[in-house]
């Protein structure tokens, strides 16, 4: 039975990045697009949406397979740099995460980023916001066996001290919702550019604006909750 949630908050919540805390999908699809172009290769709009959640050099192979003549590494570098230049431009933050961040912040409730993307353009991302919003940054080029592996999440409940378990994941996309459910950490699937199916244990919604503190206590206290049928606003 879940435990009573009036008293329970998450040790700490571990924010997937691309699409979850930014909308920077359409940064890396706009990245995937002008390097096949480039190179006269075939990459198409189901090709991308492939791609959502993988580890960069999954994303990569995936390039060089679909006829971009470059190592995976050398196509993982020019793509982070092109996103970098966008986010240089402008953090699209997603819809609530500010707002939720603000929450979190005041409640003294610690915050990560646990991403396949590279720590440069995590630390643009943190850098635009409040500063101490973000304690700790999981990156795809620092760890050994990325999402769909539970070992990004195993690394960031680590760095808190908690157990995954006490800690809630909250993701947009398939592989990263397969990575911390398999971590133990309790996870919430708000969709981007990819649909969230239901799953054992997997809460969902249609966007943060729906989530606040009380939302996540809930989860924290191990109540699955489904609010993604539910009207949001966009």
């Amino acid at each position: 039975m879940p435990r009573d949630s009036s008293a329970v908050l998450p040790a700490a919540v571990l924010f997937d990045m691309d699409g979850t805390l930014v909308d920077t999908e359409p940064y890396w699809m706009r990245a995937e697009r002008e390097i096949v172009a480039a190179h006269g290769a075939t990459w198409t709009h189901e090709d991308a949406l492939g791609a959502v959640g993988q580890a960069l050099l999954t994303t990569g192979t995936m390039l060089r397979d679909a006829g971009v003549p470059l190592e995976p590494a050398e196509i993982v570098a020019w793509l982070v740099a092109r996103v970098n230049e966008q986010l240089r431009e402008s953090v699209p933050w997603r819809p609530g995460v500010l707002e939720l961040l603000d929450e979190l912040r005041a409640a003294q409730v610690p915050c990560a980023i646990v991403t396949m993307s590279y720590r440069s353009q995590a630390e643009v991302v943190a850098d635009g916001a409040p500063a101490g919003t973000f304690a700790h940054l999981v990156t795809g080029d620092e760890v050994t066996h990325g999402k769909p592996d539970p070992e990004p999440y195993l690394v960031a409940a680590g760095l808190f001290g908690a157990r995954p378990e006490d800690c809630v994941a909250i993701e947009d996309s398939n592989p990263g919702i397969t990575s911390a459910l398999a971590s133990g950490a309790r996870t919430l699937g708000v969709p981007a550019e990819v649909p969230v199916p239901p799953r054992p244990g997997l809460n969902r919604a249609a966007s943060l604006k729906q989530i606040d503190l009380e939302v996540l206590g809930r989860i924290a206290a191990g109540e699955v909750v489904d609010l993604l049928g539910l009207s949001s606003p966009a």
